[in-house]
């Protein structure tokens, strides 16, 4: 695989990680995240609860600091992929169990085990998935509690003069939310057209889809909803 100019809008710490990666592997990376991660002070009731969801390792951070965190540690983690799965272990989870999939993957793991209280869904504020639906209709209560949530940041200058310049081959898409802050400030910064013509390398379809409505033409999505499958794609050709 030749090197490639590659941006990553991840935010911070995952996006630093992908880029090391990346840089690993030859690539020359320009790192500008769009999003920033900022906890949530949630408050979820009493339960109980017979285990915890997670679908990002940003939900295992966020309990960190919360005032419930040695009471929630005790409970058994199903987490949506590994990197989410690792995340709870290293916040101190004990038992987790990674689905390694997307949130319907989540949810028939979840429902195989037939849990017998509710469920507590550690989400974003911003959720692509419906995963308490996918549960609801399987016959399984859940209880969402918004406890972090990817506020957006200015469009970095740095990132716009690379697009000007034709210096970026290449953009990693690793959720909607973000594809979608990535259009908004390509255009309001007066770089849309060189912003759409990368290849955008997308882990779901959902998160392809802003890309494809607004024109881009050349867009990879990845056989798995993982990193390591969408870092894979850029072994496609780029043209």
């Amino acid at each position: 695989m030749n090197g490639l100019r590659i941006l990553v809008t991840r935010p911070l710490p995952d996006g630093t990680r992908t880029a090391k990666t990346l840089r690993a592997l030859g690539h020359d990376v320009l790192l500008a995240p769009l999003t920033r991660i900022e906890t949530i002070a949630a408050d979820f009731g009493k339960g109980p609860f017979a285990a915890i969801l997670i679908t990002s390792a940003n939900a295992a951070r966020a309990i960190a600091g919360h005032a419930r965190r040695d009471e929630l540690k005790k409970l058994s983690v199903y987490a949506v992929g590994r990197h989410s799965a690792d995340a709870a272990s290293e916040a101190g989870f004990s038992d987790v169990t990674s689905a390694d999939g997307d949130a319907k993957d989540l949810a028939r793991i979840v429902s195989a085990r037939a849990a017998s209280a509710p469920l507590l869904y550690l989400a974003a504020q911003d959720r692509a998935g419906d995963l308490p639906g996918e549960l609801d209709a399987r016959g399984i209560a859940v209880t969402t509690a918004v406890i972090y949530r990817a506020a957006a940041v200015p469009f970095p200058q740095a990132l716009s003069q690379a697009l000007k310049s034709g210096a970026l081959d290449a953009v990693l898409h690793f959720s909607r939310r973000s594809a979608e802050l990535y259009l908004k400030g390509a255009g309001e910064t007066g770089v849309a057209a060189p912003a759409l013509a990368l290849h955008h390398h997308c882990l779901s379809k959902q998160v392809a889809e802003p890309l494809r409505q607004a024109g881009a033409g050349k867009i990879s999505i990845a056989p798995r909803p993982d990193e390591a499958a969408l870092i894979g794609c850029l072994a496609l050709p780029q043209g």
